[in-house]
């Protein structure tokens, strides 16, 4: 199974599973080698380099996937804008950018462990965390990304069933490698990931669904 992972934050949990239930030395392998930001992730998905990711929602429409997803019930910290006059996209994020623009929201749209960092670093008039925006209006959760597949159905199925964010415990030296390379220190990370949720049930799926709707009247 050649499968791509997110290399931010918002995904340590399932990381760490991964790593603890994957027996495969050539599979754990080909996670590390082909992780990277979601835009790229996307591509590589489209063009099937890869047969299962967390891909960018609005990139997984009419695409196969498991009911997994990455999920903000509330602030979501790591996609925001940055107020301005103009509408300026992340290059790393297709969906946070199609997000604004269903939202009509202006500005520089910053995502991933950068965005987290901004978020603690400044005044929360300095920004508008995107997830809240879309609750606020919908009163709905926001789902980011989905896991898609396109190939090893079983395989990605088995790899995910025991999957639970409650139960993994993210190792000391992970939370350390992450706080050096991000910024972002490791209590930080902790209460971050709390509000990160991975499960997609009814309401996800209604949110996906009026996303989808919404998206495509912006001509997205």
């Amino acid at each position: 199974m050649k499968f791509a992972k997110i290399d931010f934050i918002n995904l340590l949990p399932v990381t760490v599973y991964m790593k603890k239930n994957i027996k495969s030395n050539q599979l754990k392998a080909i996670i590390e080698y082909k992780k990277s930001y979601p835009s790229a992730i996307n591509k590589k998905f489209k063009s099937r380099v890869v047969e299962s990711a967390f891909i960018s929602s609005i990139a997984s429409r009419g695409e196969k996937a498991l009911d997994y997803g990455i999920i903000a019930r509330n602030e979501v910290k790591s996609v925001l804008v940055v107020p301005g006059e103009k509408y300026e996209k992340d290059f790393q994020s297709d969906t946070s950018n199609a997000l604004a623009k269903v939202l009509n929201l202006n500005g520089k749209v910053i995502i991933g462990d950068k965005a987290l960092k901004f978020y603690h670093e400044n005044n929360k008039n300095d920004f508008i965390d995107l997830a809240k925006a879309w609750q606020d209006k919908y009163n709905l959760p926001f789902v980011f990304a989905r896991l898609s597949y396109n190939k090893n159905e079983k395989l990605l199925k088995k790899t995910m069933k025991d999957f639970n964010k409650r139960h993994i415990k993210i190792p000391q030296y992970i939370l350390a490698q992450y706080e050096k390379r991000s910024g972002i220190n490791k209590k930080d990370i902790l209460e971050y990931l709390k509000g990160i949720d991975y499960d997609i049930k009814l309401k996800e799926k209604r949110a996906l669904k009026l996303f989808f709707k919404l998206a495509k009247q912006q001509g997205i």
